[in-house]
């Protein structure tokens, strides 16, 4: 459970960003949705070192302040994805979907539960390595033509159910949707194209976000939230306006060059986090 000492660092906090420009908050979030838009993403895990880094939130209470945005994001991405891709699409294949989610809504409690119980240093130190696990599969997912495994389903199954746990917790931790994970693990595990995986990754996204929320809800550090609800809908606006913005600019940038260069800043903050107070 969160500390008095966490706890005062969140209301310290409250005071700080209560005099943050909120056309600043926008334009921070703008940016994160633009480099998440132009590969494809929603670009949580570039918005999370800002959360901590420049805007000055504790590390659970950025983790939940950005798992806050990212369903934001998801809930309109999704609706949006379903227009330019059938329903009828993903829903062909419920199977993968219902394997994944088998074991990403346990990982979610889970990495939920052991992100709250962490000590403030720990917990910096946790996010740093996922993040850079995060530049390694950002740069293996798009530099690299992903196959299949070709698994029976004997062993297909609990991979799946291995898999999404695994996603779940790191999804929970982080405070992301996941995306950047599920979508090579859909191709390689489950042999589906990438156009249906990023329509299944959303479907498997949201009920796995809805968990960890639920988790930390029951948290005393989740007053973060009330406490910065405009800065959150504000950055959450900013986030899905990039996104658009990157989205519209997606092939601009050679994936040769953009996509180094988005590892580079994750690992960059990887090594910010390391050493942060």
């Amino acid at each position: 459970m969160a500390t008095e000492k966490d706890l005062v660092s969140v209301r310290s906090a409250h005071s700080a960003h209560s005099a943050r420009s909120l056309p600043a908050v926008f334009v921070a979030g703008a940016a994160v949705g633009v480099l998440g838009g132009m590969i494809g993403l929603g670009g949580a895990e570039f918005r999370l070192p800002l959360l901590i880094g420049v805007f000055g939130f504790a590390a659970l209470s950025a983790v939940i302040l950005n798992k806050a945005m990212s369903l934001v994001v998801v809930l309109v991405a999704l609706p949006a994805r379903l227009v330019a891709v059938p329903a009828s699409e993903p829903a062909a294949h419920w199977p993968v979907a219902v394997n994944l989610l088998a074991g990403s809504l346990l990982g979610a409690w889970a990495g939920a539960t052991w992100a709250i119980r962490m000590r403030s240093a720990t917990l910096h130190k946790v996010l740093a390595a996922l993040m850079v696990l995060m530049a390694a599969a950002l740069l293996v997912t798009h530099t690299t033509p992903l196959g299949t495994l070709d698994l029976p389903l004997w062993a297909q199954v609990p991979c799946g159910v291995g898999a999404g746990f695994g996603i779940g917790v790191v999804a929970a931790i982080m405070g992301v949707a996941g995306g950047e994970l599920l979508i090579p693990t859909i191709v390689l595990l489950f042999g589906q194209d990438i156009r249906t995986a990023g329509s299944l990754s959303l479907l498997v996204s949201l009920p796995t976000m809805l968990v960890a929320f639920a988790r930390y809800s029951r948290d005393g550090s989740f007053g973060v939230v009330g406490a910065n609800l405009r800065f959150t809908a504000v950055m959450a606006a900013g986030s899905i306006a990039g996104a658009v913005l990157g989205g519209l600019l997606l092939g601009v940038f050679p994936d040769l060059v953009l996509v180094p260069a988005l590892a580079v800043i994750l690992l960059v903050s990887a090594a910010k986090l390391v050493r942060h107070d």
